[in-house]
């Protein structure tokens, strides 16, 4: 499966240097010398992509790829979606730690077994991480912290959720 790891700001210089959007926890392992992405572009064509260098500079990381030599290959990649495959991350030996991927999909309940929805995205924002609940009425943004998800049974395809009251009221 393919996870977005990256997303291209803009072209940065004028030799195929380009600014990205880091959407990964490990840009070390996506983003290493000779590191291999999808690039889905805004046209709906996708190409692979080879990492030849890639430094931390303003927020954001300044990646180089080999089959991006000029600043007009650069711009035509602008809004690019970079995607890496989850085959590639290593375990989490961390029981509380989940990669996005894993979260998306889950059934979301609250704790008296009530479902409410299915998990469609991890929004990561200043202030933290959010669940996208898809539910019959619209979305619900949830905080992704224990006090209000106390439970993560990916194994169980399920999420539950002890929402303080009115979270889930206002959509």
């Amino acid at each position: 499966m393919d996870v977005v790891v990256g997303r291209v700001a803009k072209a940065h210089g004028i030799t195929g240097e380009l600014a990205v959007d880091v959407r990964t926890d490990s840009p070390e392992l996506r983003f290493k010398l000779g590191a291999t992405l999808q690039a889905k572009l805004r046209d709906g064509t996708s190409r692979s992509l080879t990492v030849s260098a890639a430094r931390p500079h303003a927020g954001r990381l300044l990646v180089r790829f080999e089959e991006v030599l000029t600043r007009d290959v650069a711009e035509a990649l602008r809004g690019t979606l970079l995607l890496g495959s989850t085959d590639d991350l290593p375990p989490t030996d961390d029981p509380d730690e989940f990669y996005d991927h894993e979260l998306e999909g889950l059934a979301a309940e609250l704790v008296d077994g009530t479902k409410i929805g299915t998990v469609k995205e991890v929004v990561h924002g200043p202030g933290g991480e959010l669940l996208v609940i898809i539910r019959d009425r619209g979305e619900a943004l949830v905080p992704f912290v224990r006090e209000i998800v106390p439970t993560v049974d990916v194994r169980g395809g399920r999420v539950v959720i002890d929402p303080p009251e009115g979270l889930l009221d206002a959509d």
